[in-house]
């Protein structure tokens, strides 16, 4: 590109300086309409440069859909929601799905496919590699690696909604032995609350929010918003708007429509006064919170 561009500014100047309008000379200058020989010129090596750019070009963008058979592979589905990201880890020996924090240990290659439920989105890790549109009945492919631990944060790149700007996703990058521990984690059978108010909360969740959220080995089986499984795993909550304590997840269940506008996670709280609400009293959001924080 530096090539490029000093070639053209160096014709730039000699053409400057080589036909400027000297002293005495007040006509017009030598026109070249209708030369065939200049048109043809100046038709012919544009399509040149473009060709020649235009190759490495396309046989770079097959490459990055080529997985690296240097290493490990784990599959992921990646699904883009209002306002918020799926993952499902589809090999056999895994079998998780979480939501807004992906896991992956270090070193192994990715391959994502990626789709969307409901609007146009765009899968994006700046620091980990390109990005990728999550599109509505269609499934696009990427990878990426992570070759060093930490906390890589992604984002949605489309313009999706009210809360397109609070749609993040982190990916936390670990040693194998770590990510091991967090699917050991993640796969412990369900245990039922022992606490009084817990119980209560899970007898609420079940009456109120079982028909959009998941929890692995239970009967709550909703796909409309996050799976919960493992949710006091997670460092945020919300798309990362919020950290995960228990201040924000009683904010959040109360009015999530107050952290996120648009999101479609209904208002909890009745004293709220917000239309469609669930109609709990702040005991049962309170009661709810107790169950949802025995999910680790």
């Amino acid at each position: 590109m530096t090539f490029v561009f000093l070639v053209v500014m160096l014709m730039l100047a000699y053409v400057l300086i080589r036909y400027r309008a000297r002293r005495g000379e007040d006509g017009e200058g030598s026109q070249v309409h209708g030369n065939a020989y200049l048109e043809l010129t100046w038709t012919i090596i544009p399509i040149l440069l473009l060709a020649y750019l235009a190759v490495p070009t396309v046989r770079a963008v097959f490459h990055l859909n080529d997985i690296p058979d240097d290493g490990p592979v784990m599959h992921v589905d990646v699904i883009g929601h209002q306002f918020w990201w799926e993952f499902r880890y589809t090999d056999p020996d895994l079998g998780i799905v979480t939501a807004n924090e992906l896991h992956v240990p270090v070193g192994t290659t990715v391959a994502f496919r990626v789709t969307s439920g409901d609007v146009i989105h765009s899968f994006w890790a700046p620091r980990l590699g390109g990005k990728v549109d999550a599109i509505p009945g269609r499934e696009n492919r990427l990878w990426l690696r992570a070759d060093q631990p930490g906390v890589y944060t992604g984002a949605c790149a489309q313009l999706c909604g009210d809360s397109h700007a609070y749609m993040d996703f982190s990916v936390i990058a670990e040693p194998k032995d770590k990510f091991d521990a967090w699917v050991a984690e993640m796969k412990k059978p369900f245990t039922a609350p022992t606490d009084a108010e817990a119980q209560a909360g899970m007898q609420v969740f079940a009456q109120s929010c079982q028909s959009c959220h998941a929890i692995a080995g239970t009967d709550f089986k909703g796909v409309i918003g996050p799976n919960l499984t493992g949710l006091m795993l997670r460092q945020t909550i919300a798309a990362l708007t919020l950290e995960n304590n228990h201040d924000n997840l009683i904010r959040w269940v109360s009015d999530a429509s107050a952290v996120k506008p648009g999101v479609k996670m209904p208002t909890a709280l009745k004293s709220t006064g917000k239309p469609n609400n669930l109609g709990l009293s702040e005991d049962q959001v309170k009661a709810v919170v107790a169950f949802l924080e025995t999910l680790k």
